[in-house]
């Protein structure tokens, strides 16, 4: 009797102690992003409601997880964000930095958080090179690259008799990769560039830009910017009749919010590549009625991917029991990811989280059937062959 006394009270006194510990366990989430530029619609507040939601979802607090979410404006620009992430990681006790469009601005702060007790979970920015030359041990690449996006739609336009481009790309790290990640594709296709011009991020008047595009008879002209900077290339790339005259826009990387803002009428037939929309199944419109239910609009694949990577850090960091940096990236290149909007996948060693990507085309007016059907499915692209492969992209992680 006394041995059974006794093990039951071991046994109460380590179950007490674990809780404790559990209990002991709180997070900060710095979500880090434009909440008041060209890209706030794709990200912005939507973002920290995506990262609420996942907290909620998860049960953080009845699993004796504290969470708390703050968010800040990065303005597009390296240097705010590189000093925000400074003071969230030495003054304010953030863990982790989540979102972070602008592929400048997630590059500096990829460098920051490279030796700081801290982890990056990216979800806006595209350039690939973040698990590629500049990969760390602590930064995760959740959604979309630059070399997913032009494998996707570059290599269905070179396809389809598209063989020979123009680039109109915006002048900063993201679309300098965006262009050379096409290129690469393009060519390895056989297909030809015969020119391109960078234009200032943001832009407002890409007229002379759309000239040079056109003059040089390119089949394809490959926009190589975002958010609203692509939607005013569409926009006035309609009014110079170019489409009309048989030359195709590439929108290398379309947001369902510039599909929103063009409008079917004008961004019919565009082709593009995402790695997730609100009506790919049930669980994907279940958890967009929910989003839309507070934010008003559908999510983007952005916004996806933050409560994502945010719900599969939280089980990493109730699995590993700790907000420690070095621990908890462990835990979330271990445990497989599974979540409601991307499905199955895993995270690399380079910090590449692999996953299904899609074709998509936009559709003609006639063709939707209410609000936000604005996607035809062209094609599923296999994780194994949405990214780039392991063993080519130079990350200094990779044996």
């Amino acid at each position: 009797m006394r041995k059974t006394g006794f093990l039951l009270a071991s046994l109460a006194a380590s179950l007490m102690a674990s809780s404790a510990l559990a209990q002991e366990v709180s997070v900060k989430i710095g979500v880090l992003n434009d909440r008041s530029g060209i890209y706030a619609d794709l990200s912005g507040e939507g973002s920290v409601i995506a990262a609420r939601m996942a907290a909620e979802d998860f049960g953080a607090e009845a699993k004796g997880i504290k969470v708390e979410i703050v968010s800040a404006d990065h303005q597009n620009k390296p240097d705010v964000a590189s000093t925000i992430a400074r003071q969230w990681i030495d003054q304010d006790g953030v863990n982790v930095i989540v979102d972070v469009p602008t592929s400048s601005a997630a590059l500096a702060v990829n460098e920051i958080v490279k030796e700081a007790n801290v982890l990056f979970i990216n979800s806006g920015a595209a350039a690939s090179d973040l698990t590629g030359p500049a990969c760390t041990p602590h930064t995760v690449h959740w959604t979309y690259d630059t070399w997913a996006l032009a494998h996707g739609t570059g290599s269905a336009m070179v396809e389809n008799g598209g063989d020979s481009w123009f680039f109109l790309t915006a002048d900063y790290a993201f679309g300098h990769a965006l262009e050379r990640d096409t290129t690469a594709v393009v060519e390895a296709s056989g297909g030809t560039v015969v020119g391109s011009v960078r234009h200032p991020f943001p832009g407002t008047d890409f007229s002379s830009f759309l000239l040079q595009a056109q003059a040089s008879e390119a089949k394809v002209i490959g926009l190589a910017n975002a958010g609203g900077d692509t939607i005013n290339s569409i926009k006035q790339a309609a009014e110079f009749g170019i489409t009309q005259a048989g030359q195709a826009l590439a929108g290398l990387l379309i947001f369902i919010t510039d599909v929103h803002a063009l409008g079917l009428e004008t961004a019919q037939g565009l082709v593009l590549t995402e790695s997730f929309y609100w009506d790919l199944n049930d669980s994907t419109r279940e958890w967009s009625a929910r989003f839309e239910g507070i934010d008003g609009d559908k999510p983007t694949m952005v916004q996806a991917g933050v409560y994502a990577g945010v719900l599969h850090y939280l089980k990493a960091v109730e699995a590993a029991k700790s907000n420690e940096a070095d621990t908890v990236i462990a835990k979330m290149k271990e445990i497989p990811t599974d979540d409601p909007l991307f499905g199955k996948g895993e995270i690399r060693a380079d910090g590449r989280k692999v996953h299904d990507m899609y074709l998509f085309k936009v559709k003609a007016p006639a063709d939707s059937k209410g609000p936000w059907d604005y996607y035809e499915t062209l094609a599923t692209i296999p994780a194994d062959k949405a990214f780039r492969p392991l063993n080519e992209g130079n990350c200094p992680l990779v044996q």
